[in-house]
This record gives structure tokens, C-alpha cells and sequence, in this order.
């Protein structure tokens, strides 16, 4: 703070005034309005009046820089508020901010930047896609509005926007292995363990192109739809990722990028675990050499006649550490609820030996009785009509539906009689509660099984990426484009499952995202930041791990600036 001085000559007035900054200028603000000499004189007594405003002036200084006591900010019900000037913003980017630089995604920016002749910011546009998808998705024009309520607004046009899609997704592999490289300095990836697994995603159009193709939606849309395979750690940390167009076959899409992981990420002996439909012979083959190993579920019902009666006999079921044998038909439907109960043995296979897990659990078996309950009474109502009968899907209940041309006695029918088919439900009914996997390891069935119950996890990762992350619809037509786009969801997933990992998974996704959200704060012209947003536990956490504070009653512009800093320090 300082002393000024305004007036005339002959009747000055003296001010106490601070520099203060709003934005990137500079201005001045009256703390104290001090009067003239007489009024001065008033306060001070018999001691020198400029000496003492002085003395007073320094006591101001001082006493702002020590008072924990907060601010006082007028406002005023008659005056407007200005025109075009922003009064809230966003910090809840903060904290992905902090680990995308922790990531080292600015320095792979700045590498990237260096082979090519743009002028656009390439790392100020990936962190605006990146933060965007997380906290406000949709389009790249949505994303490029809807950024300008953070803290720190990009700097960027909308056609640069596309022209950096289009070198980032030239620059995918690079950014992959670059990206889990730096992320072995920031969380302990557990690769001794991959997930894979394929979904697809849809785009609003109705004709198909030379990427975009008709296959078989997930979400059983009529759009043409691209396929995306995805590769993570035993801690749900994405590893690597590719998009195939929508009428290829899945399976052959696991092996290439298998190849690529062990070219750019020096990994060659892991473990890759699978569902059933990417579990083909060739791909169990891949993995059953240099050091490698797969678990993969199996579908009891394409086993050999002599394995079904294995899977499906009732004794010979074990509990882990448990060295007594089981027989399911003794056991106890409220004592074993949560129990799983398994039996194993070793096959041979299209030319391959195999380990092969059972598994049997109670509470598995009430829930695929319940699933195919709901089925059989939808059936019922196709028996009551029909004409609504058409081709049948593998999971479609009017497979419970038959139809019979002709009466019991062998004669034509003069009507088509259709009926619950008891023969297929109860076939069906022979495999509640049981399932199955076949690897390669020497392991404990017990280990065995450990590997397999955490493939759900993969599964939430789509799940993340279609709800919370907005991912679908595509609203992008170019295959280089679109490849940008899921480079983008990409990274936006490995540093927010890295978020969910410094809390050590004490709070769910939709928790975290529905808080970082509408994590605001006015800004108060000059003074600082106030939340606009509630503080919890979960704030507390997010605080707390990442070692700034956005939470007191006012943030200082300068303190803003220092936290800022601290999230774009490189970490590595």
C-alpha cells in the first residue's frame, strides 16, 4: 500500500491505495480515503499529519499481510454490473491439469510440435479436449464454448482445433507409448496382468462410408458404427487402444495391438485376459508363447459332450484353501450365498493344452434365473401375437418361443400353434449359476479366478467413456479425425482412472465427476476467488492428495496464480 495525494495545491487530499490485477493489467484501488491535513489532524492529535499517514499507510501493509481476518467487498443494489466480464469460473480442471502435467502430455505436445510448421498451441488444444471431455463433453465446438468458463481460457480458433486433430491422430502411437512411459513415474502400472475387450460406438447417419460401417452395435443401433479395442492394467488403468471399422471381425484386433505393446511399451511377458468372443484359437495360441500366458471365458455349452458332464456334474466342487469336497445339490442357499465354489482339469483343445476353471456360485444362479424369468414372461406375450415373430438372436427371449405346424396326431394344422418352448428353458436352465474359463498357467484355480473377476473393470471403462465421457455419438466423419477423437477419450480416461487411484477408490466415478463439475468460483474483481461450490469429504480428499486448496473463503489472485504454477510443474 502507498500514500497518494490528489488536489489542489493549497487543499490536498491523502488516499491509502494498493496496486491490484485483474487479469493481465494492472490497476490502482483506494483502501482508505485519509481526508485532508485538517481532517488528518483530527485523528493524529499534536504529531505531524503527513508523518503519521505515513506511519498509518505502513500499519495497513502490515496488518493485510498478517490478518487471517478475510476481506471486506462492498456491493451496491443500485449499480449494474459490467458488460462482458466474466464473474465465475471453473477449477475443477485443476486437478486433472495437475496430473496431465504430471504426465508429461505438455512435453510430448512441445516434442510433437517440433517436426511440424503450425502456429496454433497443440498442447493448449489436447488439454482443452482432455479437460472437456471429462467435465462438459460434446462436440469440438461445444468443447471450445463451454472452456471458456475456466479459470485459464485456450487460446485457440475452432479450425485449429480440426488441423490439431489431424496430427494427433498421425501422432496416436507416438502419444500411447510416450503417455504409459511417463505414467510408470506417476502410478505403479500392473502389467503383469492385461484386460482386453472391444465395443463399438455409433454415428447419426444412416449411409455407411469407407470407415463408418453397418455391424453389429452393441446398443443395437441402425447406425454405422466404428469399433474400438482396448487394452488396460490390473488397475484399470488404459495401456493402449485401436479403432477398426464396424464390419470387421473383433477378434483378429487384439493381436496387432498385443504386437505394438511389445514394440513401443517393453512389455513382452504378461498375461492377457478375455471374454469368450475374443477367445479364439488363434489368439489363445499368440499368448501361449515367449513368456506369455491368456485366461479366457468358455462357454460350457461348446464344450465336448464328456467336458459339458464335467462342468455340469454335481459333486467335486472345492472352496479356496479348503482341501473337503462339495456337492452342489447339498449346499445351503443362505450359508453359501456368497460363496464360490469351483472344480478344474486339464484339456486339450484345438491342438493346445488347457486349464479349465469351473466356477458355481448361488447367488450367480438366482441372477441368471431372474434375467431369463423376465425373458420368458416377454415370451408370453409373443405366444399371444405371432405375427411379431421374426428371426431370433442368441439372447432374444422369443427363443422361447416355438411354432408348430401340425396337430398331435401328425395331420396338417389349419392354424400355426405357437407355444412356450419348456425344452429350450430348461436346457438353459442346466447352466445357472455356472462359469467357465480356460488359460494356460500352471496357477491355483483360486488365482485363477482372481485374474478373471477383475475383467469388469474393463467394462466400466466403456461405460465411463459412452456415459460420463459422452463419447457417442461421433459427430466427426473423417477416419484421421476420428481417431483423434478417441485418442482424446483415450487420455481423458488414463488420467482420470489415475484421479480414482490417488484416492484409492473411495468414491465412485459419478461422485468424483458430479463434484469436479460445478466446482466454481466468483471472481471477485481485484480481490480473489470465493467457492461457489459445497465443500465435502470428497472436496477434502481432492485438497488434500494434490496439495493446494481452493476451499477458503477467499482465494488472492496471487495464491491462485502460485496453485496455477503448481499444477503444470512438471512431476516426473
Amino acid at each position: 500500500m502507498k500514500l497518494t495525494c490528489s488536489g489542489s495545491k493549497n487543499s490536498p487530499t491523502y488516499y491509502v491505495q494498493k496496486s491490484i490485477r485483474i487479469g493481465s493489467r494492472t490497476t490502482t484501488k483506494t483502501v482508505e480515503r485519509l481526508g485532508s491535513i485538517d481532517e488528518i489532524k483530527a485523528r493524529c492529535g499534536d504529531a505531524d499529519p503527513i508523518e503519521w499517514a505515513k506511519e498509518y499507510t505502513k500499519k495497513l501493509t502490515l496488518a493485510e499481510k498478517e490478518s487471517k481476518s478475510g476481506i471486506l467487498i462492498k456491493y451496491s443494489a443500485s449499480m449494474l454490473i459490467d458488460k462482458n466480464v466474466r464473474r465465475s469460473c471453473n477449477v475443477g480442471y485443476l486437478f486433472l491439469q495437475d496430473i496431465y502435467y504430471s504426465l508429461g502430455l505438455d512435453k510430448i505436445c512441445s516434442e510433437i510440435s517440433g517436426r511440424y510448421r503450425f502456429g496454433y498451441d497443440l498442447n493448449s488444444i489436447l488439454s482443452m479436449l482432455v479437460f472437456s471431455r471429462v467435465l462438459i463433453p460434446g462436440s469440438k465446438r461445444s468443447s471450445l464454448n463451454d472452456s471458456q468458463t475456466f479459470l485459464e481460457q485456450p487460446a485457440c480458433d475452432l479450425h485449429q482445433i480440426y488441423r490439431a486433430l489431424e496430427v494427433i491422430s498421425r501422432e496416436n502411437d507416438f502419444f500411447q507409448s510416450e503417455l504409459y512411459k511417463n505414467s510408470l513415474l506417476v502410478a505403479d502400472r500392473k502389467k503383469e496382468v492385461l484386460y482386453y475387450d472391444c465395443t463399438n460406438y455409433y454415428f447419426e447417419i444412416e449411409d455407411e462410408d469407407g470407415f463408418r460401417k453397418y455391424g453389429g452395435s452393441k446398443e443395437h443401433r441402425p447406425n454405422p458404427i466404428v469399433q474400438m479395442g482396448l487394452f488396460m492394467d490390473a488397475d484399470g488403468i488404459p495401456l493402449s487402444f485401436s479403432v477398426f471399422s464396424g464390419n470387421e471381425n473383433e477378434q483378429p484386433s487384439m493381436t496387432p495391438l498385443e504386437h505394438k505393446i511389445i514394440r513401443d511399451f517393453d512389455a513382452s511377458d504378461f498375461i492377457v485376459c478375455t471374454d469368450a468372443g475374443l477367445s479364439s484359437a488363434a489368439n489363445r495360441k499368440f499368448n501361449s508363447i515367449q513368456g506369455r500366458g491368456f485366461v479366457t471365458a468358455q462357454s460350457i455349452k461348446k464344450l465336448k459332450g464328456f467336458l459339458q458332464e464335467f462342468c455340469l456334474s454335481d459333486d467335486g466342487w472345492h472352496l479356496p484353501e479348503d482341501g473337503r469336497s462339495y456337492k452342489l445339490s447339498e449346499l445351503d442357499e443362505k450359508e453359501d450365498l456368497e460363496k464360490v465354489f469351483f472344480k478344474d482339469r486339464w484339456i486339450n483343445e484345438d491342438g493346445l493344452e488347457q486349464h479349465l476353471v469351473v466356477t458355481y456360485s448361488i447367488k450367480y444362479h438366482k441372477y441368471q434365473q431372474s434375467v431369463r424369468e423376465r425373458q420368458i414372461e416377454r415370451a408370453r406375450k409373443y405366444v399371444g401375437s405371432p405375427s411379431s415373430l421374426n428371426k431370433k438372436k442368441a439372447n432374444d427371449p422369443k427363443r422361447f418361443v416355438v411354432q408348430e405346424h401340425c396337430t398331435c396326431d401328425g395331420e396338417a394344422a389349419a392354424t400355426t400353434i405357437t407355444s412356450l418352448d419348456q425344452t429350450q428353458i430348461d436346457e438353459e436352465a442346466k447352466y445357472d449359476g455356472l462359469y467357465a474359463v480356460c488359460t494356460n498357467l500352471e496357477y491355483p484355480a483360486s488365482d485363477i479366478i482372481k485374474i478373471n473377476q477383475k475383467r469388469w473393470k474393463i467394462e466400466e471403462c466403456f461405460r465411463i467413456m459412452k456415459s460420463e465421457f459422452k463419447a457417442r455419438p461421433v459427430y466427426l466423419s473423417r477416419k484421421d479425425r476420428i481417431t483423434a477423437h478417441f485418442t482424446t477419450c483415450f487420455m481423458a480416461l488414463v488420467i482420470y482412472r489415475i484421479l480414482e487411484k490417488k484416492l484409492n477408490g473411495a468414491f465412485t466415478c459419478e461422485d468424483i465427476i458430479s463434484t469436479l463439475r460445478p466446482m466454481d468460483m466468483m471472481i471477485v474483481s481485484g480481490e480473489g476467488y470465493i467457492p461457489a461450490y459445497t465443500r465435502t469429504d470428497l472436496t477434502d480428499a481432492l485438497h488434500d492428495t494434490f496439495g493446494f486448496r481452493t476451499d477458503y473463503q477467499i482465494t488472492s489472485p496471487k495464491n491462485m496464480r502460485k496453485i496455477l504454477n503448481l499444477t503444470k510443474r512438471n512431476q516426473k
